[in-house]
């Protein structure tokens, strides 16, 4: 059946956020390999150079449709919730984070499928997933710097992806199934994190060490240079 298209003119919608639209349509109705992007810009009723313009490829559009979402759960925050613990605010912000996918269930049960048949693809939606969730927990007041924090990010994002598994199967209107996952993702989550984090104050202290050897090798005489019988600046004995 024909759809109606959007005409192009001034006033019309930014054409990202079309596309995006409409490559989360087209998937729903078909496979993701199947789907070519003059498909996504007849949808979208955008020409394939405004299309070069806004994304430089498919798969990017993917990583524009995770920036909306991340936008609508990042702009929808519940002050009263700054009382809870970090906990109850991660678990708050990774369900309003499912309320905004809500409307593309079909389209994300198609595109989980194609990462699974696309390792490549899989390898590069990751560090994608695990830029949101650097600002999911962000918006639950928890820091994700350091060793420890990228450690962090990474389980939480793998977590992510098996909530997400059961999610879009959950067709329960209380969503039973999947808040029952992310309660046990999340205690799983707590226990690696306070592993990672005794580790990371252990090892502390030698990293210090470590840093001020490095550094006093550095202010000091480089052991492969030696001095030029005429009194020249030395050279480095592995150019000679």
């Amino acid at each position: 059946m024909a759809q109606d298209r959007e005409p192009k003119s001034k006033g019309a919608a930014d054409p990202r956020a079309r596309i995006v639209e409409a490559l989360m349509a087209l998937v729903a109705e078909r496979r993701f390999e199947d789907v070519a992007i003059r498909d996504i810009c007849e949808r979208a009723n955008v020409s394939l150079a405004d299309f070069r313009d806004a994304f430089p490829s498919k798969g990017a559009v993917l990583g524009g449709f995770a920036r909306r979402i991340d936008r609508a759960v990042l702009s929808a925050e519940v002050p009263e919730l700054a009382a809870e613990a970090s906990r109850e605010r991660l678990f708050d912000v990774l369900m309003r984070r499912l309320d905004a996918l809500a409307p593309y269930r079909e389209a994300l049960r198609e595109i989980t499928a194609w990462l699974r048949r696309d390792p490549v693809a899989a390898l590069a939606m990751n560090q994608s997933v695990v830029n949101s969730m650097r600002f999911m927990l962000e918006a639950a007041g928890i820091e994700s710097g350091g060793v420890a924090g990228a450690i962090k990010l990474q389980g939480l994002a793998f977590a992510w992806a098996r909530v997400v598994a059961v999610w879009l199967d959950d067709l329960e209107p209380e969503l039973s199934k999947t808040m029952a996952e992310l309660d046990r993702e999340l205690t799983r989550g707590e226990r690696a994190v306070a592993g990672v984090e005794r580790l990371d104050r252990f090892a502390a202290p030698f990293r210090a060490v470590a840093l001020a050897a490095l550094e006093s090798r550095r202010g000091g005489r480089d052991p492969l240079r030696r001095r030029a019988p005429n009194g020249e600046e030395p050279r480095d004995v592995n150019a000679l």
